[in-house]
Formats: C-alpha cells, sequence, structure tokens
C-alpha cells in the first residue's frame, strides 16, 4: 500500500506541475528565509566577537573626558601624562601590561608614494597589550624608546601600499617632515570593530611623537591588559579609584575619564546581534507559515 500511494502522489505531481511547482516554491521559500536569516544572524555575531578579541586580550581603554554616546567624548578635560600610565603599572597588581599611546593622522611618504595614515606614539608594551606580533624586523628596543629615536614600525596596509613586494626593514620614510627608519613590520590584524583598518596604522616611540610630532607631552589614551587569572572589572574598579586620585576628583564630582571595557562592549554588541537575528528569524518564519498554509489550502482542494 505505501508503494502504491507513492506512485499515485507521483503521478498527482506530473499531471498538475505548474501547480505543484507553485505549491512547494512557498514553503521552499520560507524555510530558505529562515535558514539564512539565522545563520546570517550567528555569522555577524562571531565576526563581533573576533573582532574586539583581536583588538587584544582583557583589553581596556582609559581615555580623557566622559563618553556618554557612540560619538565619543561629550566632555573634555586634561590629558594623561607619562607617569599615569606608570602608575597603574606600579599600584595595580591586576594589570598584565600598560601602554601610554598618542595618535595623530600624517602622511607616509616613501620615494613617489604616499598614504595618509594613523601614526601612534607608544613604547614596547603596546605590542603585549594588543596581542600584537612583529611579522617582519623586530620591535623598538629599550634605548630607542627611552631616547626617542627616528624609527618605526609599520601596518600591513602601510607597507603594502608604500613598498608593494619589496622588504621595507631598515628603508627610511617620511611622516610628513620626520624622517624614520623602518625596523619592523606587524603581522595582519584586519579590520576593527567599526569597520576601521587596524592594519592602516605606523607605530613610533612615544618620546619621538611627544618631542617631535606632537611638541608636547600629553597622553591621548592608555591602553591596559588585564591578568589573565583577574577579572577585567575588578582592574577596572581599582583603575578608576587610581586615576581619581591622581586627578584629585572629590566625591562629589563625575570621572572625567572614561574607562572602557572591551570585554563589555563585545557582550553589548554580541546581545544587539541576537536580538537583531531574533527579529529576522521571526519575520522569515511568517514566509514559512504562509508557504504552509498555501500547501495545507491545494491538498485540502485535491482531496476535494
Amino acid at each position: 500500500m505505501l508503494w502504491n500511494t507513492l506512485l499515485l502522489a507521483l503521478r498527482e505531481i506530473r499531471r498538475n506541475v505548474m501547480r505543484s511547482f507553485l505549491t512547494m516554491l512557498g514553503i521552499v521559500i520560507g524555510v530558505a528565509a529562515v535558514i539564512t536569516m539565522v545563520t546570517l544572524g550567528g555569522g555577524a555575531t562571531a565576526k563581533v566577537t573576533e573582532q574586539i578579541s583581536n583588538m587584544g586580550s582583557n583589553l581596556l581603554m582609559i581615555m580623557p573626558g566622559q563618553m556618554r554616546g557612540p560619538g565619543g567624548n561629550s566632555t573634555t578635560s586634561q590629558s594623561f601624562k607619562v607617569d599615569d600610565a606608570q602608575a597603574i603599572a606600579r599600584e595595580i597588581g591586576s594589570v598584565a601590561a600598560v601602554a601610554p599611546v598618542s595618535n595623530t593622522n600624517l602622511s607616509a611618504i616613501y620615494g613617489s608614494k604616499n598614504r595618509s595614515t594613523a601614526v601612534s606614539g607608544t613604547d614596547g608594551e603596546y605590542l603585549k597589550v594588543r596581542n600584537w606580533p612583529v611579522e617582519a624586523g623586530r620591535q623598538f628596543n629599550e634605548i630607542e624608546v627611552r631616547s626617542g629615536k627616528a624609527v618605526c614600525i609599520l601596518g600591513k596596509t602601510v607597507q603594502t601600499e608604500l613598498f608593494g613586494g619589496q622588504d621595507p626593514i631598515g628603508a627610511t620614510i617620511r611622516l610628513d617632515k620626520l624622517s624614520v627608519q623602518v625596523v619592523g613590520v606587524l603581522k595582519s590584524k584586519g579590520q576593527a570593530v567599526m569597520g576601521s583598518d587596524q592594519d592602516d596604522t605606523v607605530l613610533v616611540p612615544l618620546r619621538t611623537f611627544q618631542r617631535r610630532i606632537a611638541g608636547n607631552q600629553d597622553v591621548g589614551l592608555i591602553q591596559v591588559s588585564a591578568r589573565e587569572d583577574k577579572s577585567t572589572e575588578r582592574a577596572k574598579k581599582e583603575i578608576e579609584s587610581l586615576m581619581r586620585e591622581r586627578r584629585k576628583i572629590s566625591r562629589t564630582k563625575e570621572n572625567d575619564f572614561t574607562v572602557m571595557d572591551m570585554q563589555e562592549l563585545a557582550s553589548t554588541l554580541s546581545g544587539t546581534t541576537r536580538v537583531l537575528t531574533a527579529l529576522l528569524g521571526a519575520v522569515a518564519t511568517v514566509s514559512l507559515l504562509v508557504g504552509g498554509i498555501g500547501i495545507m489550502n491545494i491538498m485540502l482542494v485535491s482531496v476535494t
């Protein structure tokens, strides 16, 4: 009987090919929509998590001013100093590495080629904080950091744009008017969370940046890597307490700086993408439901 039923069903499908095709089309579209939306949502969540973890292990970012939204710092305040970064490394036991950073945009020039890129002044701890290995050459040594020598490490994008397939180690490039020698090339990290290219960067020693580019002793950002056996939440509270003390902020006043925990940011963005995935899945389920109702109606008509 099962065999006869199967033959009967196949004969009816062949007899009404167009009706059978249109009937199946609704359910096929519905199933495909659900699978596609859920897969895309899961992929987006995984990509966001990967990009944030790519920025560094247990990363905390300390910025002057209060950040009150995605637009950036809504209040202005005094910049940090190198002493602030040294105090965090010295007095807070839950941090593994601390890197003071100052940033600006300059033109990197080599021969007839030039590119506008992000130039960061920092020290040897930066690569530890960001978990960013050197692919070729070496990182800054202690003498170069202390004396402020004119050396640099290139991001992968800058190397490709200026040198193509050539080996840049030992070559001299210009950052606007400052000539620096290339001592290393960073391994590619790809895009950041907001879509910016992390490899479009040039690193120079912080003292070189302060003396010969910025012309001041300010530090625009302090990046901190928490120890693996300590929570970033604990490190964040300890940093806030120390910085309030150093910046002489009274108990009645708000912080004039922001400590951003990248793990918290990852959780927030992942939660947002999961909500969007659920919403898209619900919309796609409507297509599946409509297709199922269509098949049910056709079956009832056929039986009748």
